[in-house]
């Protein structure tokens, strides 16, 4: 799971810098500037990552078996300027600490090796 968290994290970073980029750059440039040319390249850029990080996404939250509330949460993060970046950091930190939950009752379960005389 520790790899679908690192691919979950990436991809939502790129998604919020690449929103980010789109709503404070290249929109003003379109709707001040008159300029489409930023906003014509940026959008196609940020909804292709939007779509890889809804697959990544669905694949953290299978493996997670967390609720579908959070997996809402997880599609909308990348729709809202800022948000990704709050809810990345939550996400993993759960995912990590969940992740080291299994392997402490992995260690727990496991039986003891025999010590040699």
């Amino acid at each position: 799971m520790e790899a679908a968290v690192t691919r979950y994290r990436a991809l939502a970073l790129a998604v919020g810098v690449m929103l980010l980029v789109l709503v404070f750059v290249a929109m003003p440039i379109r709707y001040i500037g008159g300029n489409a040319t930023p906003s014509g390249i940026i959008s196609p850029i940020h909804g292709v990552l939007y779509i890889v990080y809804l697959v990544m996404a669905y694949d953290l939250w299978r493996r997670a078996e967390w609720p579908m509330p959070k997996m809402v949460l997880m599609v909308t993060a990348g729709l809202i300027p800022f948000l990704a970046f709050f809810i990345e950091h939550k996400i993993v930190r759960e995912a990590r600490a969940e992740l080291a939950g299994r392997a402490a009752a992995d260690d727990a379960a496991a039986p003891a090796a025999p010590a040699n005389s």
